[in-house]
């Protein structure tokens, strides 16, 4: 009876604690909301600079493990003519974000922004929609061809897709981890990834080490998951994994590790074989003290032997 109040008590608490998360979460999204807003000078004038540096953002990407492991050499060269990535979180944020590529004029597609956007409905199932790319004739790199990429990396189109089939890949937006690390990681700092291999190794430059290191945001960002998926509970809940077994498998129930043992230990389970293995033991520990004590006599005996034949 006793547990019994107190699990009811622990779960009379767990509910005050959710309620203040839900209030905590809606104090965070306002100061995200705000300070969201007052970034925006700063990435502009950001974007601004990055546009002075030919090849930043291919080299970003490049250098960034993830996305480089999906970048074909075809890739590469296309995206030389990328000039500008912005990421525009929508005005509540929590209904999504909202990827832009600029280009340059190239001789693989008419588009000057593809863009790919991410949606949370009122029910948080995501979705996701992109810009159709107008590819020029020949140059459609989600086509697979029959002749391996030119240069020492060769490989065959059907090991590897190209990266702009990402942009019609709309099949799981709520696991889409190339969003993800554009938005989360790469854009909160996209320099951190372009120093990685700029700098001239003969050339001491403190602040490149420092940043490659460097955590790509400053700023948490509590709701960045949240975007593409739904947000889990983020307080650990140890009432839940208490009752597990305690209650029927359709209420949630924290007890489950808990009663689990007190179950072992009032039923017996698993208690009679240790006791067998303990009779065998001593039985063992008998047998081999008896087994000593023989080879002690015979050795006496072997002794006693010895003497008697030197007296004669």
């Amino acid at each position: 009876k006793e547990q019994q109040e107190a699990i009811e008590q622990i779960d009379e608490v767990q509910n005050e604690i959710d309620r203040l998360n839900e209030q905590a979460s809606e104090e965070i999204l306002k100061v995200e909301q705000k300070y969201n807003k007052l970034r925006q000078p700063f990435f502009q004038k950001r974007s601004d600079l990055i546009a002075k540096i030919p090849n930043f953002w291919v080299t970003a990407f490049v250098n960034h493990p993830q996305v480089s492991a999906l970048l074909n050499e075809e890739d590469e060269e296309a995206l030389q003519f990328l000039t500008k990535v912005e990421v525009q979180e929508f005005e509540d944020i929590k209904s999504g974000y909202k990827i832009n590529f600029y280009f340059d004029k190239n001789q693989y597609f008419e588009n000057s922004v593809i863009s790919k956007e991410f949606h949370l409905n009122d029910t948080g199932e995501p979705s996701s929609k992109s810009t159709p790319i107008k590819w020029c004739s020949g140059k459609d790199l989600t086509k697979k061809s029959n002749s391996p990429a030119k240069g020492s990396r060769k490989r065959s189109p059907e090991e590897q897709e190209s990266f702009f089939c990402w942009f019609s890949d709309h099949g799981d937006a709520g696991a889409d981890e190339l969003g993800e690390v554009i938005k989360d990681d790469i854009w909160p700092n996209p320099l951190q990834y372009y120093l990685v291999r700029a700098q001239p190794s003969t050339v001491p430059n403190p602040l490149q080490y420092y940043l490659v290191r460097a955590q790509p945001s400053t700023v948490p960002n509590p709701l960045q998951y949240y975007l593409v998926r739904a947000q889990p509970s983020t307080v650990p809940n140890p009432l839940q994994y208490y009752l597990v077994r305690a209650q029927p498998s359709t209420v949630p129930n924290p007890l489950q590790y808990y009663l689990a043992s007190e179950i072992d230990e009032e039923g017996g389970m698993g208690t009679g074989g240790e006791d067998d293995m303990d009779d065998v033991d001593e039985e063992e520990e008998e047998d081999g003290l008896e087994g000593e004590d023989q080879d002690e006599e015979g050795e006496e005996e072997e002794e006693g032997g010895e003497d008697e034949e030197d007296d004669g």
